[in-house]
């Protein structure tokens, strides 16, 4: 199994893999438009979510159909 598959990740650093802001990741998983999860205290992302969760937002698709 892919270790990648269950990498939980803290919203810095979907900002950094997402290479935006972090008050904008922040407004994302806030309003649900990125799927995360609340662990006591903490909120985190599953890579594996937030990686479909990018391919469902392509803006055009990329072989120009």
């Amino acid at each position: 199994m892919n270790e990648r598959q269950h990498e939980w990740l803290k919203v810095p650093e979907v900002a950094e893999v997402l290479r935006i802001a972090r008050s904008r990741a922040y407004e994302l998983v806030a309003s649900g438009e990125i799927p995360a999860v609340r662990i006591g205290r903490s909120v985190r992302v599953s890579r594996k979510e937030l990686d479909r969760w990018v391919e469902g937002q392509r803006y055009f698709d990329v072989a120009g159909r």
